[in-house]
């Protein structure tokens, strides 16, 4: 076959799952190819994803933090946009950290190929619009790391007025009013960036609550706040119909209860979800199996139905995460170098980047209920916390899953400010098989919110230091 490179290892796709198994097979001694269509390693979530998304979202945070300041007397003047300024911080974040990985890559000895790749045959992989002269690549195994991308559904119609998750961080202008179609982590936490730049925001989700699958208590204290902020959420509505008109798209939704049922937005922002991108692959040219929904099939090595091909992220469904991408990465690199590796965590974290952050880990308590599981359940608020008070951010809550009877820590979920980064320390207890006595015994600094974790533990036995709860009669 003419034009054609070799390698032992090739990976298709340069997100967090892609890369993190490029870098992992080049640590273990591999000769590593990596393959995507972008200038430099990362993928969706680098360049249109959680990294461009969290820097907006910061953004938003300061201007809420800064009018939040008059609480403790400080205020401050209407703040001035320039946003081409936010355009340009954003993109020098994605362009600082996409540099940084190019440059690992490099170090690593991995083989960059920016290009896109399409399967003829289990050991040959067709590059297309390279940058390249090769046409083929033979390879000994492969990890397909390609990852997903957004959802289309409804009655959707062909206009400019129409965002996805990726075209609305783009932040073209700031639309006086917008609507956010469904009320998961992706709209809420867009909606809630342009919410703070100044968008009049309605939220429809056809379920009957915001972010459905977390716990209930503690997606309230987020629900109360964006009722705030927002002009408007409605619960068990959908989009009926849209249509383009000079003023901005007319809407008409159906839902209980709606006084106004047509109803005209600026623009609309669409977000209901992602699917995997398994077509065009060439997959059919290999035994790969696909599910009905076009998930890749694989077990817990992430090895697919041919042995010499594994995937990982996005494209083999469950938790579409980065850090879940990339730690399937590492065991799937793993494994083809010839190590003992499985992918079984016991805890994969969940972040939602609102203001009021959510985050939980491991066994929810709508799961145990659903599987009519046993299970104790306590909670800290965060109310009775001095570094909430402090920071006028009294509505959080933290809570722990526990096993009745060992008290052994089977989930963790926290919601208020820093959520995300104290999670960390619920996944670790709960990958070590650890007891909420074991936390209850850690030394937690004062005051800081990592506190409430540690309270949460006492909780669990009644002995929490700053809530008090009664004794039932004739209990321990």
């Amino acid at each position: 076959m003419a034009d054609t490179l070799t390698t032992q290892v090739a990976v298709l796709g340069g997100g967090p799952g892609g890369y993190a198994a490029a870098f992992m097979a080049a640590d273990l001694g591999l000769d590593v190819t990596l393959i995507d269509v972008e200038a430099n390693p990362g993928g969706t979530c680098l360049y249109r994803g959680c990294i461009p998304s969290k820097a907006l979202l910061h953004v938003a945070h300061t201007i809420t933090a800064a009018r939040e300041a008059a609480h403790f007397g400080l205020n401050f003047e209407a703040p001035k946009i320039d946003l081409d300024r936010v355009r340009a911080a954003t993109k020098e974040v994605v362009d600082q950290m996409t540099g940084g990985l190019g440059q690992l890559s490099t170090a690593r000895k991995v083989k960059y190929i920016r290009g896109r790749a399409h399967f003829e045959d289990p050991n040959t992989l067709a590059i297309f619009e390279s940058d390249i002269t090769e046409d083929f690549l033979k390879f000994e195994y492969a990890i397909i790391a390609a990852g997903s991308r957004p959802m289309i559904l409804g009655p959707l119609i062909d206009s400019p007025r129409i965002m996805n998750s990726t075209t609305a961080l783009e932040l073209k202008d700031i639309p006086s009013t917008l609507l956010v179609i469904g009320g998961g982590y992706i709209g809420l936490e867009l909606g809630s960036v342009y919410s703070a730049l100044g968008s009049a925001v309605t939220v429809v989700e056809a379920t009957d609550g915001l972010l459905p699958g977390a716990d209930r208590d503690l997606v309230r204290p987020l629900a109360k706040r964006l009722e705030e902020e927002f002009e408007e959420i409605l619960l068990n509505t959908k989009v009926a119909s849209m249509k383009d008109q000079k003023n901005g798209i007319a809407v008409t939704l159906e839902g209980a209860d709606l006084k106004k049922p047509t109803r005209t937005f600026e623009k609309v922002l669409v977000c209901v979800g992602r699917r995997p991108n398994s077509s065009g692959l060439g997959l059919k040219n290999t035994k790969v199996a696909v599910d009905k929904h076009g998930f890749i099939e694989v077990d817990d090595q992430r090895r697919t139905a041919e042995p010499n091909i594994f995937a990982i992220g996005d494209i083999v469904g469950g938790a579409m995460l980065a850090h879940k991408a990339s730690h399937e990465g590492r065991v799937a690199a793993e494994v083809i170098a010839g190590q003992p590796a499985a992918f079984e965590p016991q805890a994969i974290p969940a972040v939602i980047f609102t203001d009021p952050e959510i985050a939980w880990c491991g066994l929810t308590e709508t799961e145990a209920k659903a599987a009519g599981r046993k299970v104790k359940v306590s909670r800290f608020p965060w109310a009775a916390l001095g570094r909430a008070t402090t920071l006028n951010r009294n509505e959080g809550v933290t809570k722990l899953i526990t096993d009745p009877e060992t008290h052994q820590i089977l989930g963790v979920g926290i919601t208020g400010a820093g959520a995300g980064e104290l999670i960390a320390e619920g996944a670790l207890a709960i990958e070590m098989g650890a007891l909420a006595s074991d936390l209850d015994m850690t030394i937690h600094p004062h005051p800081t919110l990592s506190e409430s974790l540690m309270e949460s533990a006492g909780a669990v036995f009644g002995t929490s230091t700053h809530i008090y709860r009664p004794k039932k009669d004739g209990a321990a």
